[in-house]
C-alpha cells in the first residue's frame, strides 16, 4: 500500500454524521484536495499533495507554489497579500477603501470590484472552505501551516470562479502533546501584535486547540479633517478554535473548527492626486494623509464561520470525505470617493454575505489508476447597500442632500459533479483526465432610489425617497463543463516534463449597480420594458482555455530545484464591469452613477514562469551553516483581441488590469550556528513592472515599475523554545499605488479631457475624483516567540 493511502484516506461522512455532532451541513470546499502539503522527506525531496496523493513536487504536472508557515513567519509576513512576491504572475492587494477586502489576480484573471453580483476569478480557501466573497478575505498570517498558490484554471478540482487559479490558507493541525506558543511583535507606527496558541489532548483520540490574536497598528497617515482619525490603521481581534478526533493512523478523522475576526480599524481613505476643482483644495504633501469628511457608518468588519471535515478509510483503495461549512460576514464602511471635507461623492456602504455548502468525495487509489469523483453544493446570499451622496451636485440642482441609493441582493445556488483520474501507462509515462459539470443559478434584486436629505436610515440618516428609478428582480441559470487533461513523462527520477489543457468558468450574473433609466430602448417604443432591462443588466459567464507545458527538475544531488512553465490562455466573453455617470433628464449634470457590465471583450495571455531553490556553501561557517537562494520570475503578455465600446472595437487602446508584464523576486539567505542556537538572515528584492489599474490607461493611477527590499534576522534557541527576530519591510520606503478611484472625463485612450483652465473635467460630483491608495511604507518590527 502506498504511503499516501494512509495519509489522504480520511474520507467524508455524510450529512447524518454532521447532524449527530450538532452541526448543520455548511459551506464550502470546492476541492480541498488539490491543495499543497509541503513537508520534507528523508532525502530532502519536497513532498506535495497537489493531485491528492503524496508526490514529489517535481513529479506534479501543475504550476504550484507552496510556502510553509515557518518560512512566512521567518520573513515577517503580515497578511496574505505578502504572498504575491513569492509566486510569479500573482497580484494580491487590499481593495481600495478597506483593510480586509481582497483583490486577487493570477495570470491576468481576477476581479477588482467587490460589489455583490461580481464573481471572483481566483478562488480563496480557508482550511478547505471556499470564501465566496472577497470581503474579510485579507487573512492575517498567524497559526498557519502553509499557504498554497495554484496558477492557471482549476475548474475540475476546485470548481467555479477559479479560472485564474486558487490560493489556500491552511491552519495547523493539533499535535498529540500539550503545547503552548506565544508570539509578540512591536514596531514602527506603534505596531503591537500578540498571538497565543494552545492545544491539549483530552484522550488518545480527542484533541482541542485555541488561538487568539490581537493585531494593532497606528496609521501610516492622518485624516486632517477628522481629528483623532488615522489613515491605514489596524485594529483587529481574531480567534480560531478546533476539535479533532482520530487521525494519526486511525481510519477515521474528524475536525470541527471555527474562526472569528473583528476589524475596527479607522476608515481607509485615498489621497487626492488633483486639486479640488470646485474648492481649490491643494494636493496634500503626504500620500498617506487624507481630508475625507465621511465617517459614517463606523468602519466595522466582522467575519465568522464553522467548518467540519470528516474522513473515513473504507479500505486500502477507497476513501470517503465530507467537507461542510457555514460562513457569515458583514462590512460597514464609509467610502469618501473625493477625499475632501465637502459632501461631493460620499458613499456610506454595507456588505453582507452568508454561505452554506456541502461537498462529498470518493477517492480511489490503485496500483496504476488513482482518482476521485465528487459532488458539491453551495447556497449563498450577498447583499450590498450604499448611498451615493452628491451634496455639491444637489445644491446645484436645488436638491439638498441629493442621494442615489442602491440596494443589491444576489442569491446563488450552484451544484456540480466532478471526477479526475490519473493512469500510469508506464513507470515513466502518465495520463490524467477529468471534468466538472456545473449548474449555477443566480437571482438578483436591484433597487435604486433617488432621495433627498442626506444618508439613508440604514446608516442612521433621515433621507426620504422622491423617486424609485429601478426595481428589478430577475434570475438566470448558467451551465458549464470544465475538462482537464495532462500527460507527463519522467526521463529519470529527478526530471519531469508535462503538457496540459484546462478550462475555467466564472459565473454570470446581473450588474448590481444597474440603472433601468439608461437601458437601451431596443424596439424604440419609448418604454423600457422588463425584457430590455433584463438583457441590459445581464452578463454571461466568462471562460478560459489554458494550455501549459512545463519542466521540473532536481539537480546537483537535490541542492538545486527548478520549475519552468510556459502557458497560453484564450480568454472568452470577458466580463467588463464599468461605471458611467447618469444624466437622466439631459441637463448636462450627472446626478448619479450606474454600473454597466458587458461581455464585450476577448483576450489572450501567453507567458513564462520560472522558480528555483538552491542551497550551497554548506558548513561554510560551522556545522549546519549554509547559504540559500530562492527566486521566481514571471512574464505575461496579455492583449485584448476584442473590446467593444458603443459598437466600436477599441481593443488596441485597452490594457489588462492588475497584471504587470514582469514580476520577479529573489531571496538570499544564510544560516549559521551562533550562541549555541541558529542565526538565520535573509534579504528579498522584488520587482513589478508597470501596472494598469483599469482596462483604460490612467496617467494618474497607473503605477510605473518599482522594486521593494525586505530583510529579516532571526535567532532561534538550541531547543527551539525561543526565537527573536528583527524584520524590515519596504526598507527603501518606496511609494507605490496599489489601487484608486477615477471619475473624470477621458478620451478613448485614457487621456484626460481638460477644461479651459487645464484641469480635468469631472464626470461625477463637482470636485473631480482621482484618489489613490498606496502600499505600506517602510516598517520595522521585532518579534519574539516562546514555545512550551
Amino acid at each position: 500500500m502506498r504511503p499516501f493511502a494512509r495519509t489522504l484516506r480520511r474520507a467524508i461522512l455524510a450529512s447524518s454524521t454532521l447532524s449527530m455532532l450538532g452541526l448543520a451541513p455548511a459551506a464550502v470546499a470546492q476541492d480541498a484536495g488539490a491543495a499543497l502539503a509541503v513537508e520534507d522527506s528523508g532525502d530532502d525531496d519536497i513532498i506535495v499533495t497537489a493531485r491528492r496523493r503524496d508526490e514529489r513536487l517535481i513529479d506534479v504536472p501543475v504550476a504550484v507554489t507552496a510556502i510553509s508557515g515557518a518560512a512566512l513567519e521567518a520573513a515577517g509576513a503580515i497578511d496574505i497579500t505578502d504572498v504575491q512576491n513569492q509566486a510569479p504572475n500573482v497580484t494580491l492587494e487590499n481593495s481600495r477603501g478597506t483593510n480586509s477586502t481582497l483583490t486577487a489576480f493570477i495570470r491576468g484573471v481576477g476581479q477588482q470590484d467587490p460589489v455583490s453580483g461580481f464573481e471572483s476569478g481566483v478562488g480563496i480557501y480557508l482550511d478547505d472552505v471556499y470564501l465566496n466573497r472577497p470581503q474579510a478575505a485579507v487573512i492575517d498570517i498567524y497559526d498557519v501551516e502553509r499557504v498554497e498558490v495554484l496558477r492557471g484554471p482549476q475548474g475540475t478540482l476546485y470548481g467555479r470562479n477559479t479560472i485564474g487559479g486558487a490560493i489556500k490558507y491552511v491552519t495547523r493541525r493539533l499535535p498529540q502533546e500539550p503545547s503552548l506558543k506565544a508570539r509578540a511583535s512591536y514596531g514602527t507606527y506603534d505596531q503591537a501584535d500578540l498571538v497565543v496558541t494552545a492545544s491539549a489532548p483530552v484522550s488518545d483520540l480527542l484533541r482541542v486547540g485555541l488561538s487568539g490574536a490581537r493585531l494593532s497598528r497606528g496609521g501610516f497617515g492622518d485624516n486632517r479633517n477628522l481629528p483623532g482619525v488615522e489613515n491605514y490603521s489596524k485594529d483587529v481581534w481574531a480567534g480560531r478554535g478546533s476539535v479533532e478526533f482520530g487521525g494519526h493512523g486511525e481510519p477515521v478523522f474528524i475536525r470541527i473548527s471555527g474562526d472569528y475576526t473583528r476589524d475596527k480599524s479607522d476608515p481607509r481613505n485615498g489621497h487626492r492626486l488633483i486639486p479640488g476643482l470646485l474648492s481649490g483644495a491643494p494636493v496634500l504633501d503626504d500620500v498617506y494623509d487624507t481630508r475625507a469628511g465621511l465617517n459614517n457608518p463606523d468602519q466595522d468588519v466582522e467575519a465568522y464561520g464553522l467548518a467540519m471535515s470528516v474522513n473515513v478509510d473504507f479500505s486500502d483503495a477507497f476513501t470517503f470525505r465530507s467537507i461542510s461549512a457555514w460562513r457569515k460576514d458583514s462590512s460597514f464602511t464609509p467610502i469618501d470617493f473625493d477625499s475632501l471635507p465637502a459632501v461631493d461623492v460620499d458613499v456610506p456602504a454595507v456588505y453582507r454575505n452568508e454561505q452554506l455548502s456541502q461537498e462529498f468525495q470518493l477517492l480511489y487509489e490503485g496500483d496504476r489508476l488513482n482518482g476521485l469523483v465528487g459532488f458539491y453544493y453551495l447556497d449563498a446570499n450577498s447583499t450590498t447597500d450604499f448611498d451615493v451622496i452628491l451634496g455639491t451636485t444637489g445644491a446645484l440642482l436645488g436638491l439638498p442632500g441629493l442621494n442615489a441609493f442602491t440596494s443589491g441582493d444576489v442569491t446563488t445556488r450552484t451544484w456540480s459533479v466532478f471526477g479526475d483520474f490519473t493512469f500510469d501507462i508506464t513507470d515513466q509515462l502518465s495520463l490524467s483526465a477529468g471534468g466538472r459539470y456545473t449548474s449555477d443559478k443566480r437571482r438578483s434584486r436591484i433597487l435604486r432610489q433617488t432621495k433627498i436629505g442626506g444618508t439613508s436610515p440604514i446608516f442612521g440618516g433621515t433621507a426620504i425617497p422622491i423617486a424609485t428609478v429601478t426595481n428589478f428582480d430577475g434570475s438566470a441559470k448558467f451551465t458549464d463543463f470544465n475538462p482537464r487533461v495532462s500527460v507527463s513523462f519522467k526521463p529519470s527520477v529527478d526530471h519531469m516534463v508535462y503538457a496540459s489543457y484546462a478550462q475555467g468558468f466564472k459565473g454570470g450574473s446581473f450588474d448590481p449597480r444597474g440603472d433601468a433609466r439608461i437601458a437601451p430602448d431596443t424596439n424604440r417604443d419609448g418604454v423600457r420594458s422588463y425584457d430590455e432591462i433584463y438583457d441590459f443588466f445581464l452578463f454571461d459567464p466568462e471562460t478560459v482555455d489554458s494550455y501549459e507545458i512545463g519542466y521540473k527538475g532536481s539537480l546537483l544531488d537535490g541542492n538545486v530545484r527548478v520549475a519552468l512553465t510556459g502557458f497560453y490562455g484564450d480568454y472568452k466573453n470577458v466580463q467588463i464591469p464599468g461605471s458611467v455617470g447618469v444624466d437622466a433628464n439631459g441637463d448636462g449634470v450627472f446626478e448619479s452613477f450606474a454600473g454597466v457590465t458587458t461581455n464585450a471583450a476577448k483576450a489572450s495571455f501567453k507567458g513564462v514562469e520560472f522558480e528555483t531553490q538552491a542551497r550551497f556553501a554548506r558548513d561554510f561557517a560551522g556545522a549546519g551553516s549554509s547559504l540559500s537562494f530562492t527566486g521566481n520570475l514571471g512574464f505575461i503578455d496579455g492583449d485584448y483581441k476584442r473590446y467593444i465600446v458603443n459598437g466600436v472595437d477599441v481593443s488596441d487602446l485597452r490594457r489588462i488590469q492588475n497584471t504587470p508584464r514582469w514580476t520577479l523576486a529573489g531571496t538570499l539567505g544564510a544560516t549559521m550556528p551562533v550562541m549555541d542556537g541558529d542565526l538565520s538572515m535573509s534579504t528579498t528584492l522584488s520587482y513589478r513592472s508597470k501596472t494598469n489599474q483599469f482596462e483604460t490607461p490612467s496617467p494618474y493611477l497607473d503605477q510605473k515599475g518599482y522594486a521593494l527590499l525586505d530583510a529579516s534576522i532571526v535567532w532561534t534557541a538550541p531547543d527551539e523554545r525561543f526565537s527573536l527576530g528583527v524584520h524590515g519591510k519596504n526598507i527603501l520606503d518606496k511609494q507605490y499605488i496599489t489601487s484608486g478611484y477615477q471619475f473624470v472625463a477621458v478620451g478613448a485612450d485614457g487621456t484626460p479631457v481638460l477644461n479651459a483652465s487645464g484641469l480635468p473635467t469631472p464626470t461625477l460630483g463637482r470636485e473631480g475624483v482621482v484618489t489613490a491608495f498606496y502600499g505600506n511604507p517602510r516598517q520595522l518590527f521585532v518579534t519574539g516567540t516562546v514555545r512550551f
